[in-house]
Parts: structure tokens; sequence; C-alpha cells
């Protein structure tokens, strides 16, 4: 709310009339005049509020009225109405409604008081609020309001004092305030104030406004009382303190500069008054000389007064920096002054204060620009700032020289003094910054933020002793001056130089054609710029460098040791630009100097440098010698005789020498060590007595190797000559490094190699100039024999490679092809240091440029490669792993950037790393990586031939020229070609590599790739491809294999368990050799039409049956197999569709019926030749390459049948080696061929055979025969027959039992429709299933192999089992019979006795019968026989004349006789059903021969009707068996046997049809035997009957009695039917005579026996008749 809004105003009012009341309250009975103004003042207040508008200003217009009541109170010098009336005095002035009357009654009452010493606090605030509030208070007024503060400043009370002088500081500020505020209202008014000349009036300057004038009172009375003089203005005053006067005037001149500036009148007070003062109060500290006796002086000297001389300084400090432009002569003297209280006789704390004014003189370069040009460049002027800056070392240089009393004590402890600007440290042992030097040592203090001087003393305003100055104050406010005026000097020059450039660079832009030039103006005064700049250096430098070198020297701190050097290599960069040679010389020879260790021998700088050691420099005309600072002179320049002039040229390339010299020392002492780009980090600290390093010096060494960084990336401003000074210097220095590095186990000094490789990148725009001795030294360090020093050879060595190829060339790299190679040579070099770090390096740079610059390689592609391919296998994993990975990247990123005559080198490098040994997976991803090359090839194919074939055409050119033929592997074939014949060989090595793995692999890859991308070869190329890829691996191949070792391999490395199919080199081999051979057998069936074109196919065809013959008879299981099914692979070759069904679906869209072209069939009635031209040009035309077809007419065929006989050959040789059976004796077995094997080699032949069946002989057929035979005789292991024969109990075929037969099927059924010659083959067959049918009972041997029957066998036990035949044996005789029944009227059948033979064959089972391994056998022989006998027996009838098969009848005899009469007991476990079944048997047997045999007796040889006759009778008398038991005997008699055959011999006994008396003789002598058999019978059971008594007889006697009496009456019952003229008499006779036997049986107790005799008994009454006369002569 301001102070005059309404409500404001209405409040003051308020407030008035309320501090009235209370005064009126107050007064009312002491002071009842006072209470009565009050009163009148409330009426008063009243009206004015009443009458007026403008409230405020009426209360101004009446306010001496208005405040007479408060003045009134206050005169009453009650305290409490005092203060009510101070405060209702201070609202009205707050409210600006005092008038100048007012405010002077107001003042004269406070003045009252202030002599009562009343309210003292109150009076000084309401001088203040009256003075600030307000400009009403001017002149006498003014200066009695002053005085009063003055006054009270003088009180007994602390206080009153402060408050006091807090306010007469304040006022005075007012005033000056004031002053200001009018001159900005007068701005615009220009007026022309006479000139004042020597104004002798002090008291009033009339040419001055108001409130100035009140200024220049102020500030002149502030003069006289300084200097003791009265005041003219300030009348009243009782006393002043020089102190607070000199601090009044600091704080005018300071805060209130622009009005001495402006004002002729204060310039003058400035000139004739304050600067004479100051040099009046100086001179006490002039005079003064610490030390010095009174007693000496003539006068006693006046001490110099600690708080006057330090506020003098601080004012001395203002004038220059505000007025020096007003005061040169004065600053002059001022300066000069300054430079002398510097002098070490001074007392302490004067240096200190002095020092510290000098400090804030250094931090403005402006000023001291000023000081330059005002007086050192003027003539006869004092030297002033070079002064300066030789007090400042002359300073520093007697603070070491003169030691304070008590500091040479403290260089035993050197503990931070707790002092001001030690940062508040105290008695703590920390490791101090410090200077030491000869003994003195002097703490370094963090004083002042740099670039401002922040002085202490001389803000010690409080203080009136001198303070004690802690030991290295001063020092280290000289030292931040020195450095403070370094940078002051060099920023100031630098930003001006800067400036200058950037309008010189402007002008260039927006004029290019022309020359800048600065304006005529412009010119002078840039060059009078440059004229200060060169004077400034100039005055500074010979002290600067003194004081900077001393303090190096005598530095123990790595900040302070950075300063001085940052400060000295300031200055020698700053010379350096303004082109002043002789002190940039001497700073960089200081720094040089400063960088070795003490009392070193720098025979370096001895030789050239003399002119520069001796540090002699010409200032301006006059020899000076810088004193070292370890001299004890006290002065810092003197004069010594002539000017030396230094040698630019001499000196570079000393210098450089000098530097590198220098800088590898440093390094060398600080232990750093080389980091990215060759710049220097620090290492761990080598351990040795000049490089233990502190924590402290540790973490400024990152400092210290910028800054050598730096001093190296100079070097590309050098000319090219001096860059090759450089590079020897460093060279040379490497030398001695490398030289000290032999045989010595410390770190090496690797500073030159970091500082070759800095240097290199930053020259790398003329990096040619430098390259060659640049890297040919380098590749020397990388095979130096210490590690550290040739990683870091090859660390830079790579690191220049990589810069090289990254850096944008002028011309680019990519048209510069030359600088390229140049670039990558050095990294190709590498490849012949054997050190395994220098090829990991090596190889990490590959991989980055890879990263980086991959795409842009193009020659330089072959040394890259060849850098990745130089791998050897002494060279360790990781090593290889690396090269690994940057192929692998060029493999997937970069083959389509790489010109195409590098992919040869690719294909070669990826080979190596397949071939080396140190890590499989390698090995294994590399031959992956071939496979990906060739999917490349095969989908840039036209792109990589074109440039291939430009490529070939230059390269052709270039051979011609010079007269010699074109050398590349695989020549004659195109180049496309032939990148693909390498990858092929690539392979083909890796197929044969030592480890499975990769063998396999590569044999894998290297077939898919022919056959995937086979089709882009050239014809000719095949040829290349068959005998110098193919063949040759599988030559290697199959040596190896067959040479492999037999130990069985422990399993690998603990953690890798080996299956026992592979645990020996030589089953590992087996592996590969199974797959390279499928493979080429692949190939040659996939490929056929195109490889038959090639001429030689009948030689491939030959050595590739060769290499499948040669596996087979292998002993290995899983070759020989493996063969075999490459065997069958190349042999079942159907149409030529490739890989898949193209040309079937071009066939089908051409509407061609898809016919199978069949051309491997010979060229018979069953091969259907689907060929036209047009066809197979379509068939071309449409598929390309893909579908080559078959070569037309005859010669295919002929071809062809040669290509199947020869397979039929090695078949047979196969097979004949296979199976024959071992000769020596079997503990030497060594190899028995497999089950799947002989399965696989008898299932060839059904196929093999469909080609050959043609030409087919005996001969062959023989041959096969062999085979079979020896096949199924073949013994399993017992460790294998559980998985070929499920269980011994089934009746099941092995699959190689399956394939004999089916061999022979094939056979039989090409016979029954081929010509009539090849039906002479039918006995053959036959012969050969009847060999196997008699493996039912006699198993065939094995050579003398003992073989266990398959059901004892025990499969744990390595022994050999002869398989369970019978099945086998039993399905070929079912094939006999099959065929038999097909081919029985075959001449060749009948005439090589095939009957015969089988029903010998069959005699074996049918007499073993129940002796048979098997029971089936016996039954099916006999239906076997049956069914032959069925077939053939008519046929024998039908050739009986032709004596074909007479040898054939006594066969059957026997077998009959052996069968039915077997000599085989049945078991006893055999059931009655199972014996009823056997019977059977039989009867079919007697049934046959009634029915087929004996109605064609008279066609049959008679001596075979004899042995059938007797049989029959044998049969046919009941035989029994002891063995049965009673209630079986019925059953075991075979009664229904007997009864037929007695049956079968009665009819054929007398029939009528009996052709030859001898047919006759035959039944009757049967009949006598049986009839005579059964009275013997009869006879013989009566008497034992009558013996026996009561006794039962024995059942099968009983049984044998009523068999005769069934057969008795049997025979009866023949006899009836038969002719009489057909029986005998001699029969009748024996037949009548039976009777009186039967007739004596009667008495038997058995029933059954009575109820037989009365069926026996019964017939013979047809014999009961009388007999009939004889007839003679055809009577009766």
């Amino acid at each position: 709310m301001s102070t005059s809004s309404p409500e404001a105003v209405k409040k003051l009012l308020e407030n008035m009339q309320t501090d009235l009341r209370s005064l009126s309250m107050e007064c009312k009975k002491k002071f009842p005049p006072v209470k009565e103004a009050a009163e009148s003042g409330i009426v008063k207040i009243k009206t004015i509020a009443a009458r007026n508008t403008d409230i405020l200003a009426a209360l101004k217009e009446n306010s001496s009225e208005v405040v007479q009541p408060f003045l009134m109170g206050c005169g009453t010098k009650e305290p409490k109405i005092t203060q009510l009336c101070l405060a209702a005095i201070q609202r009205l002035m707050s409210h600006e409604v005092v008038s100048e009357a007012a405010a002077g009654n107001i003042i004269n009452m406070l003045w009252q008081l202030m002599e009562n010493g009343l309210e003292e606090l109150k009076l000084l605030q309401t001088v203040l609020v009256l003075l600030t509030t307000n400009t009403v208070v001017h002149d006498e007024v003014l200066s009695k309001a002053i005085v009063l503060c003055f006054r009270l400043h003088f009180t007994k009370d602390n206080i009153t004092n402060n408050t006091a002088a807090a306010t007469v500081r304040q006022v005075v500020t007012v005033v000056f305030e004031r002053m200001v505020a009018e001159d900005e209202r007068f701005k615009g008014i220009v007026e022309q104030p006479p000139p004042v000349q020597g104004n002798t009036n002090r008291r009033s300057v009339s040419t001055l406004r108001p409130s100035a004038k009140d200024a220049y009172m102020l500030f002149q009375d502030l003069c006289q009382l300084v200097n003791a003089d009265a005041p003219y203005w300030l009348v009243g005053m009782t006393e002043m303190t020089r102190t607070f006067g000199l601090e009044l005037l600091e704080s005018v001149l300071n805060d209130f500069p622009g009005v001495f500036l402006q004002h002729q009148e204060f310039s003058f007070l400035l000139k004739e008054r304050v600067c004479p003062l100051v040099i009046k109060l100086f001179s006490p500290n002039i005079k003064f000389r610490q030390g010095s006796s009174s007693a000496a002086s003539p006068a006693p000297v006046e001490k110099p007064y600690f708080p006057i001389c330090m506020r003098l300084l601080r004012v001395v400090s203002v004038l220059i920096k505000h007025f020096y432009s007003l005061l040169v002569t004065e600053c002059e003297i001022f300066l000069s002054l300054l430079v002398k209280f510097l002098d070490g006789e001074k007392p302490q704390w004067l240096r200190a204060v002095a020092v510290e004014s000098v400090h804030r003189l250094c931090v403005q370069p402006h000023l001291l620009r000023s000081f330059c040009q005002s007086y050192d460049m003027k003539q006869h002027s004092t030297k002033v700032f070079r002064d300066i800056v030789n007090a400042l070392g002359s300073f520093i240089q007697s603070l070491f020289i003169v030691p304070n009393v008590g500091n040479a004590a403290a260089v035993s402890a050197p503990a931070a003094q707790g002092g001001p600007g030690t940062g508040g440290v105290s008695g703590t042992l920390t490791t101090q910054a410090a200077f030491e030097y000869r003994g003195t040592w002097i703490p370094l203090m963090t004083v002042s933020v740099q670039g401002s001087a922040k002085a202490t003393y001389l803000e010690m305003l409080d203080k009136v002793e001198p303070p004690s100055i802690p030991e290295g104050y001063a020092m280290s406010v000289a030292f931040s001056a020195l450095l403070d005026l370094v940078r002051g000097i060099t920023s100031m020059i630098e930003r001006e130089l800067a400036m200058e450039e950037e309008a010189a660079a402007e002008f260039r832009e927006a004029h290019p054609d022309q020359e800048w030039k600065p304006q005529p103006g412009e010119n002078d005064q840039r060059e009078r710029a440059h004229l200060v700049w060169e004077e400034m250096v100039s005055a500074c430098w010979c002290g600067l460098l003194a004081a900077l070198s001393l303090l190096l020297d005598a530095s123990t701190d790595e900040t302070a040791t950075e300063n001085i050097l940052k400060a000295e290599l300031t200055m020698a960069s700053l010379c350096g630009r303004l082109g002043l040679v002789t002190p940039r010389d001497a700073f960089i020879t200081a720094i040089c100097k400063a960088s070795l260790p003490p009392h070193y021998a720098l025979t370096v700088l001895s030789s050239n440098t003399a002119n520069l050691s001796s540090k002699a420099y010409s200032i301006q005309g006059q020899s000076v010698q810088i004193i070292s600072p370890s001299s004890e002179s006290h002065q810092q320049v003197v004069a010594v005789g002539q000017p030396l002039t230094a040698q630019p040229q001499v000196y570079i390339p000393t210098l450089l020498h000098f530097l590198t010299f220098l800088s590898q020392h440093l390094v060398w002492i600080l232990g750093l060590k080389p980091g990215v780009g060759g710049a220097l980090k620090p290492g761990r600290a080598v351990e040795g007595p000049s490089t233990v390093l502190t924590t402290a010096v540790m973490t400024d060494l990152p400092v210290i190797s910028n800054i050598l960084s730096r001093l190296f990336e100079s070097s590309q401003y050098l000319d090219d000559v001096s860059l090759h000074h450089l590079i020897n210097a460093l060279c040379s220095l490497s030398l001695e490094a490398m030289e000290m590095a032999y045989g010595n186990n410390k770190e090496p000094s690797l500073f030159a190699v970091a500082k070759l490789l800095e240097t290199g990148l930053v020259n790398m725009d003329r990096i040619e100039i430098l390259w060659r001795p640049l890297t040919g030294h380098l590749l020397e360090v990388c095979q130096h024999p210490n590690s550290r020093m040739r990683e870091w050879g090859a660390e830079a060595l790579t690191a220049l490679i990589k810069a090289g190829l990254a850096y944008k060339h002028d011309p680019p790299l990519a048209q510069n092809q030359r600088l390229q190679l140049l670039l990558l040579n050095p990294l190709k070099e590498l490849s012949n240091v054997l050190h395994a770090d220098i090829r990991q390096k090596q190889l990490e740079c590959v991989l980055q440029i890879l990263q980086s610059q991959g795409d842009s390689l193009g020659p330089g592609w072959p040394l890259v490669l060849g850098v990745i391919g130089a791998i050897r296998n002494d060279q360790g994993e990781s090593l290889i792993r690396t090269a690994f990975q940057c192929l692998q990247l060029v493999v997937t990123d970069f083959l389509p950037t790489m010109p195409c005559t590098c992919l040869q080198i690719v294909v070669d490098v990826a080979g190596s790393f397949g071939l080396q040994n140190q890590e499989l997976n390698i090995s294994l991803t590399s031959i992956g990586l071939l496979w990906n090359i060739s999917d490349y090839f095969f989908q840039r194919g036209e792109a990589i031939t074109q440039e291939l074939e430009r490529e070939e055409e230059a390269l052709q050119k270039q051979a011609q020229e010079r007269g010699e033929t074109l050398n590349r592997p695989f020549h004659p074939a195109p180049p496309f070609d032939c990148l693909w014949l390498c990858l092929y060989a690539k392979l083909g090595e890796l197929c044969v590599d030592p480890r499975p793995a990769v063998r396999k692999s590569a044999g894998q890859t290297l077939f898919s790739t022919i056959a995937a991308h086979g089709t882009l070869l050239q014809q000719p190329t095949w040829h290349i491809v068959v005998w110098k890829v193919l063949f040759q691996l599988l030559d290697c191949v199959r040596t190896s294999s067959t040479t492999a070792d037999k130990e069985k391999i422990e399993s690998g490395g603990g953690n890798i368990l080996i299956h026992h199919s592979r645990d020996t080199a030589e089953k590992q081999w087996a592996e590969t050799w199974v797959l390279t051979l499928a493979g080429v057998a692949r190939i040659f069936n996939t490929r056929r039409y195109l490889l038959q074109q090639l001429g030689d196919f009948f030689e491939a065809w030959e050595v590739l049956l060769n290499h499948i013959q040669s596996a087979a008879l292998s002993k290995n299981n899983e070759v020989s197999l493996a063969a075999l099914k490459s065997f069958q692979e190349i042999l079942q070759i159907v149409t030529p569709v490739k890989d898949s069904d193209k040309a079937g679906d071009a066939l089908a869209a051409m509407g061609v019926p898809p016919v199978l072209i069949d051309p491997l069939s010979a060229s018979g009635p069953g091969r259907p030749l689907v060929r036209s031209d047009s066809l197979v040009e379509r068939l071309t035309r449409y598929n390309g390459a893909e579908l080559q077809a078959p070569p037309p007419g005859e010669e295919s065929a002929l071809e062809d049948s040669a290509l199947w006989w020869s397979a039929w050959n090695t078949w047979y040789r196969t097979g004949t080696d296979s199976t024959r059976p071992p000769s020596g004796p079997t503990e030497k077995l060594s190899f028995i061929p497999s089950q799947p094997f002989l399965t696989a080699l008898i299932q060839i032949f059904p196929a093999l055979y469909q080609h050959i069946k043609a030409n087919f002989s005996m001969e062959d057929l023989k041959k096969l025969g062999v085979i079979l035979h020896g096949a199924v005789s073949v013994p399993i292991s017992s460790d294998a027959s559980p998985f070929i024969l499920p269980s011994y109990t089934e009746a099941v075929l092995t699959s190689l039992q399956e394939a004999v037969l089916t061999a022979l099927d094939v056979l039989q059924k090409a016979i029954c429709v081929g010509p009539e010659n090849l039906q002479v083959m039918y006995p053959a067959i036959f012969e050969q299933l009847l060999l196997f049918v008699e493996f039912s009972c006699k198993p065939p041997q094995y050579g003398r192999m003992e073989t266990k029957h398959v059901a004892n066998a025990k499969y744990n036990q390595a022994e050999w089992v002869a398989l369970n035949y019978v099945p086998f044996a039993e399905r070929s005789l079912e094939v006999v019979v099959d065929l038999y029944h097909k081919t029985a009227c075959h001449k060749a059948v009948i005439n090589e006795k095939v009957l015969q033979n089988i029903i010998k064959t069959l005699r074996m089972p049918l007499g073993l019968k129940y002796a048979c391994p098997s029971e089936s056998t016996w039954k099916l022989a006999v239906s076997s026989l049956l069914k032959v006998l069925s077939i053939g027996l008519p046929v024998a009838r039908q050739h009986a004349s032709s004596g074909k098969f007479d040898t054939m009848w006594p066969e059957l005899a026997s077998a009959f006789e052996d069968f039915l009469f077997t000599k085989s007991t049945p078991p006893d476990n055999l059931s009655i059903q199972e014996f009823q079944k056997n019977e059977a048997i039989d009867v079919e047997v007697v049934q046959l021969i009634s029915t087929e045999i004996l109605p064609f007796a008279n066609f049959i040889p008679k001596d075979f009707v004899g042995q059938i006759m007797t049989m029959l009778n044998k049969g046919s008398i009941h035989s029994q068996s002891p063995s049965f038991t009673e209630a079986e005997i019925d059953v075991r008699m075979r009664e229904n046997f007997s009864k037929v055959c007695f049956e079968t011999l009665l009819q054929f006994s007398f029939s009528n049809k009996v052709s030859t008396p001898q047919e006759g003789y035959i039944s009757r002598m049967a009949l006598s035997v049986l009839l005579k058999r059964s009275q013997d019978v009869l006879r013989r059971y009566v008497e034992d009957e009558r013996l026996s008594g009561r006794c039962p007889l024995p059942r099968q006697q009983v049984t044998e009695i009523i068999f005769v009496l069934k057969a008795i009456s049997t025979l009866m019952d023949s006899l009836k039917k038969t002719q009489p003229e057909n029986v005998d008499g001699n029969t009748w006779a024996q037949v009548i005579a039976l009777y009186p036997t039967l007739v004596e049986c009667i008495t038997c107790s058995s029933s059954e026996v009575s109820s037989a005799l009365k069926e026996a008994l019964g017939p013979f009454k047809d014999f009961m008749q009388p007999p009939v006369s004889k007839v003679q002569n055809g009577e009766s």
C-alpha cells in the first residue's frame, strides 16, 4: 500500500490524532503547555483534513505547526514522552509531510537531545529516516545532521558508536547518491561551467548544484579531517579518527567514481587534496627500516601504523583502479611506493598488505596494459610495469633468501598453520602444498580463486595492532599474483588476436579474391596494439621467468607445479604468437630444464644449444643474465657482456631431440604408460628409487600426459623436413629403449613408440611422407623379445593403420590404390612375426578394419585375406578364433563388395581354417562358411562369370605380351568353373582330415554343393570333378581307412563319451568311407547323362565299381553294407528327373504321357522307347541344363550292357569273396559278413539281373548258386541273433532268406517268359532249391566253424549261431512243389531227373519223421511228395519207355518204406488226437499207392511193385508197440492203417486185372504169408488162454487176437467178392485149415474175443455145401 493512497492517508490522520491524545494524556499533570499544544494540534489536523482535498500537501505546508507539539514533548526530556514524540515524528517523515523549516526545527531539537545524551539510538534512526525519505534537508541543516551522527560515533557506549558509524557511512552515501540523482535529472541540459582555476574559496563552489555542493563540501571536509585540519562545513565536530576518515574516503571513491570523473571540481579535489594527503600519510612507512635501531638515525622515526597503512593501501588501490587516467603521475608515485613496500626490510605485515595490493593490480590486465603504455613505453619514465613484475620476483626470492624468524625451523615440522587462508586446517599433520628451497620451507595456502584478488589483511578493518602473518601467506599471494598476471596478460592478448583473425576471416569470406588489409586508421591502431603487447611481454618475461623457475625448483606440490608449468607454457606460446623468439625459447628451455631431475647430466643440451644453456638474453639492447634461483643475490637483473642471438634453424632439430629425450625421461620418472592413440596414462608405479610416486602426483598424471600429447600434436605445424627430424629423433630414442629392454625384466620405455604413434596420427594428411620410416621402425619393435615393448609396437602400428584407412584422404583411398596398399602393407608384414600376442593385435586390427572400412577395401582385399589366412597350428586357439571371426565377417558381409578375383583366396582361407587342428568347432564352422560361399557363387553366378572373364582376358593379354602361358590352377577350365573346382578341392582336402567330425561335415558339404550347384559347371569341367576331385578323394579315403589304427580310443577329455561304434580310428574312418562312397554314387546317379557324354564314362564306371567292391569287401560291417547301398543306388536309375520333378512337370505341361524313360534296360521288347528328336529338343529347351537327354540309338544300349556286365562282375566278385567260408581253423576267424550285408548283396541281384538277363548263361547261374548257398550258410553272431530272429519258436524267414528266394523267383519268372534256350536252367534252380530243402534236417556248415543251435545260444557270449533253417527249407520246398507244378513236362526237367532228385531230397525228412528238428517238416514233406507225385507220376508213366525215370522207382520205394515204417518213435507226449492225425497221413500215402501206382502196374517196373506189395503186407499185419498203455492200445495199433493196407493188398491180390502170372504170384505169396501168420497167432492164443487159468491175458495179446480175427473176416469178405477163378486152390485149403483153430478159441473168456470170433466164423457157412463132382470132358 503506497503512502499516498486514501487508506494510508486516513490511517496517518488517525495515528497522528492517537499520538497527540497519548501525548496530552502523558503531559496532563507535569507539562500542561505540552498538553494544550497537543490538543490544539488535534484540532489543527481535523481542520486540515476537513478543508483540503490533497491532505498530504496541506499537512506539509502546515508541518511546522503540526510538528510543534511533538518537539515540545521532546523538550520535556522525559524518556517515555520523548520516545512517543520521536516515533510520531518518524511517522510524519516517512509520509514525506515535513517541510524544510520543520526539518530544521527537528534537527535542532535532535541536537539538543544529543547534547543531553538522551535516546541516542532513536536520534540516529530519526536522522536517517529524515535524510533518506526526502531531500528537504540541505546546507547547514544537513551538515548539522551529519555532525550529530559523527558526535554520536565518539560516545562511550559501544553500541551507539557502531550504530553511529554505520549511520555516518549511510548518510555519506546518501549525500553522494543525491548528487548522482541530481546529475541524472539535469543530464539533458548542457551547461558551460566556468573553468575552475585553483579555486581558493573552499567553503562554497558556486558552479555546483545544491546536492553536488553538499557532496563537495562533505568530501572536502573529510579530507580536512583526515589531514587533522579543521573542517569548513561540518561545524561542531569535536573529534575524529584518521582510520574512520580513510574508510569513508575509500568508500566514496570506490562507490562514486563517476562523480569525480565528470565534475572538474571533484577531480581537482582528488589531485589537490587526496593524493598529497595519501603521500604524506605514507611517509612513516617509506622511511621505516625494520631492525634499524633508533639510535642510529638522527631523529626518532615514526613507526608505521597498521590500521592507517592498510587503509591507505586500500585507498591507493581504488585510486589506481578508477582514476588512473586522471592521476597518471600520482599513480606512478603510488606504484613505486608499493614496489618499495615489498622490500625485505619492511615489517612482515606491511609486505603482506603490499603484496595483496599488487595482487589486486595483477588481476586487471587492462590496467597493466595502461601502465605499460603510460610508463614503460615513455622515454624518460620509470619502467613501472617491469618493476612490478621484477619486484614480485625479488619478493619471492627474498622470502627464500631472508627467512622469517623461526622459518628455518619449520622445515622439520610442516604442519599446516591455522591462520587465515589455510582453509581452516589447524594442527593436523597433512601433507601440505609447499615450496622448499635450500632448507627453507614455505607452505602454500589457498588465498583466492584464480583471477580474483581476495585479500585477507586489507580487509582487517577492526584490527589495531598489526596481525601475525601466517608463514607462507605472503608467498602464496605473490605466487597467485604471478599466475594471475600471466593468465590475464595472455588471455587479453589472445582474445584481441582472435578478434583480429576473425575480422580477417570474415573479410576473406566476403571477398575471397582480395587479401585482407586493415583500414588505414585501423592499421596504425593495430600496429600500436601489437607494439604494446610486445612491450608488455618484453618488460615482464625476465622477471616472470626468474620467479617461475625458482618456484618450479622449490615446488613440492603437484598443482602448484602444474600451474607454474602452465604459466611458462602460456608465456612461451604467447611469445611464439607475437614472434618474440628469444623469450619463447627461454621459456621452453626453462620447462625442459625443469623436467629433468636436479643435477642431471643433460648431454642433449650441451652440444648444439650452448647459446641457450648460458641463459643469456638481450633485453632492450643490454644483456642481462637471469640469476639462477640458486644464486644468493637479492637483485633480479644484472648486466653482463654482449648479447647472444639464437639461431632457430639449428634450434629446431636439436630442440626436437631434446624435447623427445626430455619427455621420455619425464614419462619414465612418472611411470606413465601409453594409452589409446599414443597418449600417456598413469600406469602402476614401477618400483625403484626414482619412481616411487606419491598419491598426490598420481592424481595429476593425466594433466602431464595431456601436456605431452599436446606437445606432439603440434608436430602437425612442422614442415616436412622438421617432421622427419622428429621421427628420426623418436626412432633413435626408441632404438635406445629397445637396446635397454633386451634381457632386462624391467618395464621398458614405451615413450618413443607412443609418441611415434601420436605424431603419425596428427600428421595423417601427409602420411605418405613418414609412413615407411614410421612403420618400418614399429615393425622392428613388434619383434622385440620384451612383451610390453612389442605389445606397444603392435598397438601403435595397428592404430596407425586403422587411422590411416579411416582418414578422409584427398583424393580418397578408393581412387588412390597405391596409398591404400601402402597403408595395409605393414599389416601384412606383421604376419611374419612369430609372437602370438602380436598376431592377436594384428587380427583384432583386421576385425576392426573390416567392421569400419570393409566396404571400401577394394584392391586391399588380397592383403587383408592374406593376413586372416596366415594361421598356423602352433599359434594357439585364441588367435585362430580371432582370425576366424574376421573370416566370418568377410563371408557374411563382404563377398559382394570384393573383387571376384579375391573369391578364390576366400575359399583358400576358409579351407585353411578347416584344416587347422587347434579348435574343432572352428573347423566345422569354416566348412559351413564354404557352403555359404558356394551358395553365393550360385546366386551371383552370372556377375562373377562376367567379371572373371574380363579379368582373364586382361591377364591373357599380359601373358601374351610377355610371351608366357597363363598359369592358374585347373587352367583349361573357364575361370568361374575354376572357382568351383578350387572350392571342391578344398572340401576334398577337408574330407581326409584326421578328425572324424571334420571329415563328416566336409563330405556332406562337398556332395551337397556338387548336387545343388553342379549344373553351373560346363561339361568338360565335370571330367576334372570326377577324376581329380571325386576319385582322388575316394582313393585317399580308402587308403586311410585300410591303414587306420585299430587301437581303442579312450573317451576324450573325460566328459565326452565315445560310442563303441566309433571308438577306434578305423571305425571313425569307416564312417568317412561310407559317406564319401555314398556321395560319389549319388552324383553318378543324378548326373548320369551329363557324365555319360564325357568320353571316358566307362572307365569312370569301372573305377567306381572297383571302389564299391573294395568297400564291400572291407572287414567292416558298416562300410561293406554302405558300399552295397551305393551299389544299389547306381543300379536303380530311373527317369532322368533331377532332384525334383521339374522335368516331369515340363513333360506333363507339353502333354507328353508320363512314361518312364528307362535308359538302363537293354533295348529289348520290355523297353519302351518314347523318344523323338522333337521331344529331346523340347526337353532340353524347356529345362536347359537341368535335364540332359540320353544319346539316341543303339550305341547307348550296347554301352549300357557293357556297364551292366561290369556291374555283374563286381557283384559276383564281391559275393564270392564275402560268402566264401574260411578255410583255416576257426580260431583265426577274423571277419564274418553280417546278415544285413548279405541281405543287401542278394537284394541287388534282381535289379541287376533285369539288365543282364539277355546274356545270362548257365555258367552265371552256377556262380549265382554258389553265392546264394554261401550267403545262406553264414552264421550269425550270438549278440546279433535276437535282432534278426524274433524268437526261435516263431517260424519266420530272415530277410536274407527272403532275398535268396526272391532272387531265385526272379530267375524262374524270367526263364518262364524267356526264350526256349533259357529253360535248360530249370534243373539248376531245382537243384539249388533242393539244397536249401535239405537244410531242414541238416543245417549247412560254414567252413570248419563250430556253430551252436540257435535255441542253445547265450546272447551275451561271443559265439556263432546257426540260424533256424526250418522255415527257409520249408519255404524252399513249397517253391519246389510250385515250380515243379509248372515245369514237370519241360524237356530239361525230365532229362535232368528232377523228380528223382526231389524224391531223393524228401527221403531225408520222411525217413527221420519224428526225429526231424521240426514236426512241420515231415508233414510238409509228405504233402509235397504227394503233390509232386500226383503231377510227376503221369509224366513218368508217359516216358516209361525212354528209361529216363528208371532210377526214380527204387528211390520212391525207399521213400515210402522209410516213411511208413519209420525207425523213430513218436514222442511220449503225443496226444491221441495227434496220433490219429498222423495215422491219417500214413493212410493217405497208402491210398496214393492204391490209386496212382498199383492200378498202372503194367507201366511200372516189377521190382517196384513187389516192394510195394511187401510193404503193404508188412503194414497189414498189426505190429504193436509194447510201450502203449491199455487204454490207448486200441488207437496206437494203427488199426486204420493196417486195415487200409490189408484191403489194398487184398484188392490187388484178387484183382482180375492181373496181367501177368508174375503179378498173381506176388499176390498169392502175400496171402499165404498172411494166413500162415494168422494160424500162428490163434494157436498161441489158445495155449496161453488154457495156461492162464483164471488170470486175464495181457491186453496187447487180446488186441492182437482180435485184429487177427477181424483180418480173417475181412479176408473171407474179399474172397467172396473175388471171381472164383482168380483164387488159387492152395489159398482155399489154407483158409479152411483155419476153421478148427477158430473153433478151439470158443472157450475163451474175453467177451471182445468172443464177438470177433463170432464175426470170423460167420462167413464159413459159405463153405458148408456138398462138394461138386469133378468135370471130365466137359461134362459133370
